[in-house]
Order: structure tokens, then C-alpha cells, then sequence
């Protein structure tokens, strides 16, 4: 893989892109072998999204999810094919309010995103 010229500005508008929950500029960034894996689901890797409209829809599952959502203070850096964009997501849902810290992980080609692995902390209480 060759990361030709993704940078932290295309990061910057790529979580831009979230916060518009503006689905073709999100797309927009990723390649046409695309795959998404969310922080939630059955398999290890949470839910596993494979090509341009399998992502198109995992994507849109978070604002079906969370309609107000949120990632806020992101923060952005890059290391070759690998880049990672940390977060603070907020959102509501059934009139409850959510706000957890969280991360994505990247891998690009050609200029684009590849691969994004989305983490996602689980607040609790212990004790």
C-alpha cells in the first residue's frame, strides 16, 4: 500500500464529512474495495462492511442510530499507509445521552481510505 497524499487535512475533512453527516463526501475519501469495521457487532471485528455500498450503508447506520451524533476534539496523525483519527462521540437515543472517547484506525491506498477500524469506549459503572 501507498499512502500517495493522505495527510491530517484529509482526516480533518473526512470527520468534517461525519459531523455534516454528509454521506457522499464521506465516500468521496474511500476507495471502491472499501471496508468498514464497526465497534459493534457479532464478530470480533464488530460488523464487518466490504465495498463501496455495504461501507455507504454500515456508515449511515450511525446517524440512523444516533440522529444528533456527534465526534468532537479529534485529534489526527499518520504513520506511512496507517493513520489515526481519536475522537469524543456524543449522541442520544431513546432519550438517553451518550458521550465516550473512541478511535479510528486507517489504511490508505492511492490517496484514499481503504480500511477504517472504528473503536469505541463502553462507559459502565464498576462496583
Amino acid at each position: 500500500m501507498s499512502n500517495t497524499s493522505v495527510t491530517v487535512d484529509t482526516l480533518e475533512a473526512f470527520a468534517a464529512a461525519w459531523n455534516r453527516h454528509d454521506i457522499d463526501a464521506l465516500m468521496a475519501f474511500m476507495t471502491d474495495d472499501c471496508v468498514f469495521e464497526s465497534s459493534a457487532g457479532a464478530e470480533v471485528c464488530g460488523t464487518s462492511f466490504i465495498g463501496r455500498e455495504s461501507v455507504r450503508r454500515g456508515f449511515a447506520v450511525a446517524w440512523q442510530t444516533y440522529p444528533d451524533a456527534r465526534w468532537a476534539d479529534a485529534r489526527h496523525f499518520i504513520c506511512g499507509d496507517r493513520g489515526v483519527s481519536e475522537w469524543t462521540f456524543s449522541g442520544s437515543r431513546d432519550g438517553k445521552d451518550i458521550e465516550v472517547t473512541g478511535c479510528d484506525i486507517f489504511h490508505f491506498r492511492d490517496g484514499l481510505i481503504a480500511r477504517k477500524n472504528s473503536f469505541r469506549k463502553q462507559r459502565s459503572r464498576l462496583g
